[in-house]
């Protein structure tokens, strides 16, 4: 089995429900280490490198301004940013988050318990989780400094 780090971000609209403590709660059920938190001020630029591998879909824009909590009214672009390390630390994550599209994610994951999608179209699916594990080195890099996370 791998040790792996992972990035988790709660997003803007798990951070303006007030979803931060509970999902939180979720992740530490995994039984994974967490190694780094940190509350970062989402600018367009890091947004933009966060979401790159997007930039050429139509809802790339909006997913920009979602992140930076444009939609949610979140003072200064904040958002909380973590790190979880351990054993599948990529796979125990995005099992206990559930499918991106919260109608589909199932029954007791954090986007199954929490997730939503507003009349507008836009998925509130409350956290980001690395897709793999070449994701997660890029994106743990872009969010953290080696010597922000535990070693």
């Amino acid at each position: 089995m791998a040790i792996e780090q992972t990035l988790i971000l709660i997003k803007p609209d798990g951070a303006a429900r007030r979803l931060t403590g509970l999902t939180i709660d979720r992740l530490d059920s995994t039984g994974l280490e967490m190694v780094a938190a940190k509350m970062v001020s989402v600018s367009e630029k890091l947004a933009r490198e966060h979401y790159k591998a997007l930039s050429d879909k139509p809802f790339f824009e909006g997913l920009i301004k979602y992140i930076r909590g444009e939609f949610h009214g979140i003072k200064d672009h904040r958002i909380l940013a973590l790190v979880y390390r351990g054993e599948n630390a990529i796979k125990a994550v995005r099992a206990i988050a559930g499918a991106t599209n919260p109608e589909q994610a199932a029954a007791g994951t954090i986007r199954g318990s929490f997730g939503r999608i507003t009349t507008a179209g836009q998925f509130e699916n409350v956290i980001h989780a690395s897709s793999d594990p070449a994701d997660a080195a890029r994106e743990v890099a872009l969010w953290f400094k080696k010597e922000e996370i535990l070693p």
